[in-house]
């Protein structure tokens, strides 16, 4: 019985305790790791990731996935940056353009991201295409887009810089005293997403169809869930929050160009599993997504910090990968 319990305990927890074995190992190797502004900065640099994850934990649940997520990052970043340079600005995208509100650009952002979300959620539930190859056909698409967007005149593929301080200040101001105890306001606002996700998955009729259609579709139609239009909701809740993330990650870094965001799904979907979203449908929550993206935080800043080679991070994330999953499997088939 206690080896039971023992064996439930490490199952459900397991995700957590492999962050707090990552923290102390590289703690052991510096102890400076454990100090406040470091713990600042992984929360700073990996907030606009738990949103992306986020977004990408909808699909995944579902059963599906989302190729397209990293290239929306880089076509609302590049939207929103676009639209809200500095007027002095010797090479500015629109140089005739009023200064705009700081937050119209920014909801063009998510809206762009809602709708290649409406997009992918189409194609997958009205032509009954794999998530797979819908949203491998539309993360070519929205790049070769944006890529075009990118290369108007005057800006012609130059990267888009020189942005005005009230949206740059949403990617780095805070709340408090300048110092390791203040509050960026960007974590503020994943704190915010995340509570809205949790939300949605635990409390809401659309949650519940989420994890029904991922758990089984076939019972799902049965139960008399509107599959078709459950999915098209679910991708361009997706979409919104990669395009979210896009416009808080230009405001971050103070800039865009149009490969921002590449791979960040890989990352994203990685996140996830890592955080107990079963590949299979129907299973995760957003304290184990959130998991996951510190997890991938902590090895990309920890072993740089203790001056591991990023070659070596590459194969330590993989094998974090590859067991992730396999772990997941194993739970899978023991059900069945």
């Amino acid at each position: 019985m206690k080896t039971g319990k023992l064996n439930h305990f490490f199952t459900q927890y397991a995700i957590y305790i492999v962050l707090i074995l990552l923290v102390a190992g590289i703690a052991a190797s510096d102890p400076r790791f454990l100090s406040v502004d470091i713990l600042r900065d992984i929360l700073l640099q990996n907030s606009t990731r738990a949103i992306i994850a986020l977004g990408a934990a909808f699909v995944l649940i579902t059963g599906g996935t989302d190729l397209s997520a990293g290239r929306v990052v880089g076509l609302t970043a590049v939207l929103s940056a676009s639209m809200l340079q500095t007027a002095d600005y010797p090479r500015r995208f629109f140089p005739d353009m009023p200064d705009l509100p700081v937050w119209a650009p920014i909801l063009i952002g998510i809206a762009a991201g809602l709708l290649v979300g409406l997009i992918n959620g189409w194609i997958v539930s009205k032509l009954s295409v794999p998530p797979f190859i819908a949203t491998l056909g539309t993360m070519v698409i929205v790049y070769g887009a944006n890529s075009i967007y990118f290369d108007l005149k005057p800006n012609e593929s130059q990267p888009i810089a020189g942005l005005r301080q009230d949206f740059t200040t949403i990617g780095t101001g805070f709340i408090g005293p300048n110092g390791p105890y203040s509050l960026p306001y960007i974590v503020i606002i994943a704190i915010v997403v995340a509570f809205v996700v949790w939300v949605i998955f635990n409390k809401t009729r659309l949650g519940k169809n989420m994890y029904a259609i991922g758990g089984n579709m076939q019972a799902a139609v049965v139960s008399g869930i509107n599959v078709k239009r459950n999915l098209i909701y679910i991708y361009a809740i997706a979409g919104a929050l990669y395009g979210l993330g896009g416009v808080l990650e230009a405001a971050r870094t103070g800039g865009a160009t149009n490969n921002y965001g590449n791979m960040y799904e890989l990352d994203a979907i990685a996140a996830c599993v890592v955080g107990g979203v079963s590949t299979a449908g129907g299973i995760g929550t957003v304290p184990g997504v959130l998991a996951g993206v510190l997890i991938f935080g902590v090895i990309n800043y920890g072993l740089t910090f203790i001056g591991v080679s990023p070659y070596w991070q590459l194969i330590i994330k993989g094998l974090i990968i590859v067991a992730a999953v396999a772990f997941d499997i194993r739970k899978y088939l023991a059900k069945k």
